[in-house]
């Protein structure tokens, strides 16, 4: 599963980061790294972007950043 699909009011636990290099470590840099947890708060209307709670702070991500995402439900 990734955090794309993911359900808002959810909590997740970050599995896995997919991509290599400079683009992997934009997201690593924004502080979703492996074995952190994130919050859905929100999904724009059209789906893109997504807004997140990741180590106190909102964040919001591009459909096809949270693709890159591997996850595991924190409360299932």
């Amino acid at each position: 599963m990734t955090l794309k699909d993911a359900r808002v009011g959810s909590t997740v636990t970050v599995r896995k980061i997919q991509g290599e290099g400079a683009y992997k470590r934009r997201i690593m840099d924004m502080g979703i790294t492996k074995g952190s947890q994130i919050f859905i708060r929100k999904v724009a209307p059209l789906g893109d972007p997504i807004e997140v709670t990741v180590r106190g702070y909102e964040l919001s991500l591009r459909k096809a950043d949270a693709e890159c995402v591997e996850i595991d439900l924190a409360n299932p």
